[in-house]
C-alpha cells in the first residue's frame, strides 16, 4: 500500500482539456526536470492510485496537459478533476545520492526540521514566490530554506536539520 511518505505532491488536476480525456494539471514541483516517469499517483477517496501516461506535455510554465491510458471521454476526465497529483520518491534522485542542493525543496513537505538538535515543528509547505525561499512550518513560522542553513537531510526518518541564525526563531 502506497502512503504519503512514498510519494510527494507536485499539482493537482483542474479541468478537462478537449473532448478525448485529456486534462490539465497545474503543478508546484516541475519534476521532469530531473526525473522521468511513466506514471503518477491521484489521491482519490483516500487512496493513491498510480495512473499511467499515454502522453503528457507542458501547456505554460505551472500546467501541464496529461493523457492517461483508459482515459478517453470528457466524462472520465471529469471524475478526476481535482484531484491531487503526487510523484513517487522512488523515481527522484534521493537526498542522501544528490546533495542537499539537487534536492527539490517542496519534497520535504511533511518532515520535521530540528534546529540546533530542538524539534521546531513540521514543515506545512515551501513558499518559493520570492528570492528567499522559505520553510512554512505548521504553526505559522517561516523559516529560510537556505542551503547554509540546511546540514543534513534523513530521507528515511523525513527530518531536516539545520542551523539557524541566534535569535531567527525569537518572537
Amino acid at each position: 500500500m502506497i502512503t504519503e511518505q512514498d510519494v510527494y505532491r507536485i499539482g493537482q488536476l483542474t479541468r478537462t482539456h478537449g473532448v478525448k480525456g485529456e486534462l490539465s494539471c497545474t503543478f508546484t514541483d516541475d519534476v521532469w526536470d530531473r526525473a522521468d516517469a511513466d506514471y503518477v499517483f491521484l489521491l482519490l477517496d483516500g487512496c493513491y492510485i498510480p495512473f499511467f501516461f499515454e502522453e503528457w506535455r507542458f501547456r505554460s510554465d505551472s500546467v501541464c496537459l496529461f493523457k492517461f491510458r483508459d482515459i478517453d471521454t470528457i466524462e472520465q476526465a471529469e471524475e478526476l478533476c481535482g484531484a491531487e497529483v503526487w510523484f513517487p520518491h522512488a523515481l527522484t534522485p534521493d537526498a542522501t545520492d544528490a546533495g542537499v542542493s539537487d534536492m527539490p525543496l517542496r519534497r520535504l513537505t511533511g518532515y520535521a526540521v530540528v534546529a540546533d538538535g530542538e524539534r521546531i515543528g513540521e514543515i506545512e509547505s515551501v513558499d518559493d514566490s520570492t528570492a528567499n525561499v522559505l520553510f512554512v512550518l505548521s504553526d505559522g513560522r517561516l523559516i529560510p530554506a537556505a542551503e547554509p542553513f540546511i546540514t543534513s537531510i534523513d530521507a528515511q526518518d523525513r527530518i531536516v536539520y539545520m542551523t539557524l541564525p541566534e535569535g531567527l526563531l525569537d518572537q
